[in-house]
């Protein structure tokens, strides 16, 4: 009888061991976006770095369309290319088309979105990019490279 007695107890445990959380139960700054399929949700990155903003006296930014395409490009850029671009280059072609302030965010080996922004706040002058005071807008893609190195490219484009 003392065998049993543990049962109850061993049945109670197995009832609460659940499952490993599948993707669809992750939020999506957790999702992996080292896979064709993937795509970055531009709207929880938006939220996310305003919220960061906001904390720390910036204001937030809107996913401007022009700045989402060429984020995008640039994403597919660097992912054809298996490298990251300059920043400067890239600064310089958004003012061209009549932005202020342009500040980029080119980076790659990131393969979710927490970890990007997690690395970025790290970095000074990433960071520097995300907290740009006179900014208002903003653009951020990735690309998926699988035969690269890095894996997934990044582009964060901010600007007024």
């Amino acid at each position: 009888m003392r065998g049993l007695a543990g049962l109850p107890v061993m049945a109670l445990l197995g009832s609460c061991a659940t499952e490993a959380p599948t993707s669809a139960a992750l939020p999506s700054i957790y999702l992996p976006l080292a896979n064709n399929s993937a795509h970055i949700d531009v709207d929880a990155a938006r939220d996310m770095i305003s919220s960061y903003r906001r904390n720390r006296g910036a204001p937030p930014l809107a996913v401007d369309p022009e700045l989402q395409r060429l984020a995008e490009a640039e994403a597919a850029a660097m992912a054809l290319a298996d490298r990251p671009s300059r920043a400067q280059t890239v600064k310089g072609a958004v003012e061209r088309l009549g932005y202020a302030d342009v500040n980029a965010n080119l980076s790659a080996g990131y393969h979710t979105l927490a970890e990007a922004f997690s690395g970025w706040r790290e970095s000074p002058p990433h960071d520097a990019t995300m907290l740009a005071p006179r900014a208002t807008k903003m653009g951020i893609a990735t690309a998926y490279a699988p035969g690269s190195k890095y894996k997934v490219y990044w582009a964060l484009l901010t600007a007024r």
